[in-house]
């Protein structure tokens, strides 16, 4: 089987080269580099069925080469985290949506099966919790270009069923809930890997709001295998699947579970949203994903728990150490 993985030097993409890798797949990704990085892919470089190409997806010439070579393709290729989305909007729009249009676009020219990954950002800040596939969303007003991402990745997910309903190519959308682990940065504003490294340097823990938001966090290994069997079931085409898990818990207390860990005297401090990001500034109080139609697709549940992923993501950021997280570009 040949893959394309587009933003595969990410840091869920390096994950999945790996995983399909090790499953006897041919790997090519494709990326610019403009938020993945070389260190994520480094340890692939040796493996026979690996190539790579740098550069942007938006190369229709290049990506016309490269899609009609594989037999599905992996479309990770996005701007992601909440700092880039304020502080570069036309950015993260022109890639997403342009992105996208490119990649079905060439992917219908053959008729190659295209798993998209969408995110939880979808539902916007609807207070209907857990989300579930089919529920609406809320977004924000066009004048807070916070919610561009969520914007731009909803048209993603219209232009991608609106290929597989008229055009019959096989898509499967999958919605990402704050996966986490090894090679993830904080320099977006990720929260997990920006708490570490903070905490391992014993300075402040910058908690955004009153901490009282939650989310559900996801070890990286368990969203690799959840985008591998989607992509491997007949059935999950033309559907939409919330990928995470439903353990829920209060930024605050994962600031606080994160101290402890590393036994750090790091002080949490508390930042109004208007100072971290703009004024009338807008974030979801819940993140919480419906997951029973992906585990009951792919026959799979997230198997690790929150400590298992804290102490995994401790241990990364301890060997590569926390400047190199916080400094890096993505």
């Amino acid at each position: 089987m040949r893959s394309l993985i587009t933003g595969g030097a990410g840091f869920i993409g390096s994950h999945l080269s790996k995983k399909l890798l090790d499953l006897g797949y041919k790997v090519t990704i494709i990326d610019d580099l403009s938020t993945g990085r070389m260190e994520n892919i480094k340890h692939l470089t040796a493996n026979k069925n690996y190539s790579f190409a740098i550069e942007n997806i938006l190369n229709e010439t290049v990506m016309d080469r490269l899609i009609s070579e594989c037999d599905i393709i992996f479309h990770l290729a996005a701007a992601v985290g909440v700092e880039l989305i304020v502080e570069r909007p036309v950015e993260v729009i022109e890639t997403n949506i342009l992105g996208t249009e490119m990649v079905l676009k060439i992917a219908n020219r053959y008729k190659k099966k295209t798993l998209i990954t969408s995110t939880s950002e979808i539902y916007g800040k609807s207070n209907k919790v857990p989300f579930k596939e089919e529920d609406d969303s809320l977004m924000g007003p066009t004048t807070k270009n916070r919610w561009s991402y969520a914007c731009s990745k909803a048209i993603d997910e219209f232009l991608a069923l609106a290929y597989y309903q008229e055009k019959k190519l096989p898509v499967v959308i999958a919605r990402l809930f704050n996966t986490v682990g090894p090679r993830q940065t904080g320099r977006y504003g990720m929260v997990v890997p920006r708490f570490v490294a903070f905490a391992l340097k014993k300075e402040p823990l910058l908690v955004y709001g009153d901490g009282h938001q939650s989310r559900c966090f996801t070890y990286i290994d368990d969203t690799v295998e959840y985008l591998v069997r989607l992509s491997r079931l007949p059935e999950a085409e033309g559907e939409i699947f919330n990928v995470g898990n439903n353990r829920e818990i209060k930024i605050l207390d994962l600031a606080e579970k994160i101290r402890k860990m590393v036994n750090s005297p790091s002080e949490i401090r508390f930042i109004p949203y208007d100072e971290a990001f703009a004024k009338g500034f807008e974030d979801m109080h819940r993140r919480i994903p419906d997951i029973s139609k992906v585990c009951k697709c792919t026959g799979y549940k997230a198997q690790y728990d929150l400590e298992t992923t804290l102490e995994r993501v401790i241990a990364y950021v301890k060997e590569v150490g926390p400047d190199s997280l916080l400094r890096s570009k993505s």
